[in-house]
């Protein structure tokens, strides 16, 4: 019998305006967030659309069970983005435009790719969600506390639930594929896949929100600029005499500039691990603030305004 719980949560985004820049403290990454948001949106449709058509191979009515409860877990979190992306649109409607794109970027993939490539694809993303949600959650206090509290309160419940069900994803893969080596084998076409989604639609912020909202270059989650832009900043001369063509779409902020290098490879290496066979994601531990989460949950406490909740104080203290 499956643990997960399917908790129907809703975060109040038709209340007042959506900020694009929902975290002022770190425009980088409330651009990162927003994307995350639009991504959700196309990978869950994809994950339901998988997991419905793998069903009825799934024999064991133990791993049945986990498959839907997932799905239903990924349900949920899709129409809270859901509400998050139409705020934003509502606010700024050209970012239909992004939407549209990465939503066909995935049903593309669901058209055209095997079933058992898609299970492999899930798996793999998933296994990397624990590692990498962990980090954020234990810096929750610089990456969400000082943000919007109904975004920051969609991120830590979705983020507390991917690693709640940390082990669905491969126990669903392991009993329809029961590949291993072929999970390890895509990964780098998976990665290559999510990753070129994920640049294509902060690429569309750039062109579709204006830099006084961004603030930032919404690429700065990838890092430093490249080669042409590097130029164009350090030798601008240059483009008087050279074709570089490079737009100007703001400064570049360090991502994660409060977070430890260390905690940061820390992070890299647990998702890197993750795509081994045999890795086995009921070993990772829980962070501290999911547990806080889900007891709180339990006990009532509106998790829908995490950080302005009446009873956060009080529980805080305790």
């Amino acid at each position: 019998m499956t643990d997960l719980i399917v908790r129907k949560l809703r975060f109040a985004f038709a209340e007042r305006p959506v900020p694009f820049n929902w975290n002022p403290s770190d425009p980088a990454f409330s651009c990162a967030g927003n994307m995350l948001s639009f991504m959700f949106l196309a990978i869950e449709k994809m994950i339901s659309a998988t997991v419905h058509e793998v069903l009825p191979d799934i024999t064991d009515p133990a791993v049945a069970e986990e498959a839907l409860a997932f799905v239903r877990q990924e349900g949920q979190h899709s129409m809270a983005h859901r509400q998050h992306a139409k705020g934003l649109i509502k606010a700024y409607p050209a970012l239909q435009e992004a939407l549209d794109d990465v939503m066909a970027v995935y049903d593309d993939l669901t058209v055209t790719t095997p079933v058992k490539y898609r299970l492999a694809y899930i798996a793999d993303l998933e296994a990397t969600f624990t590692p990498t949600f962990t980090m954020m959650l234990n810096h929750a206090d610089t990456l969400f506390a000082p943000g919007d509290d109904r975004v920051a309160s969609l991120f830590l419940w979705h983020f507390v639930e991917e690693i709640e069900h940390r082990s669905s994803a491969l126990i669903i893969y392991d009993a329809v594929v029961g590949e291993p080596w072929y999970r390890m084998r895509v990964a780098p076409s998976v990665f290559q896949h999510g990753g070129a989604a994920m640049v294509s639609i902060t690429r569309n912020f750039n062109k579709l929100i204006p830099l006084d909202v961004r603030k930032v270059d919404a690429t700065s989650m990838f890092g430093s600029p490249g080669l042409k832009t590097t130029l164009a900043v350090r030798f601008p001369l240059l483009q008087k005499f050279c074709t570089l063509d490079v737009p100007d779409y703001g400064p570049i902020q360090k991502f994660y500039p409060h977070i430890p290098l260390r905690e940061q490879a820390v992070a890299a290496l647990g998702v890197m691990r993750s795509q081994i066979p045999g890795h086995k994601p009921a070993k990772s531990k829980m962070p501290a603030l999911a547990k806080e989460w889900l007891t709180r949950y339990d006990a009532g406490y509106d998790v829908t305004q995490w950080y302005t909740s009446a009873g956060y104080d009080e529980a805080s203290q305790k």
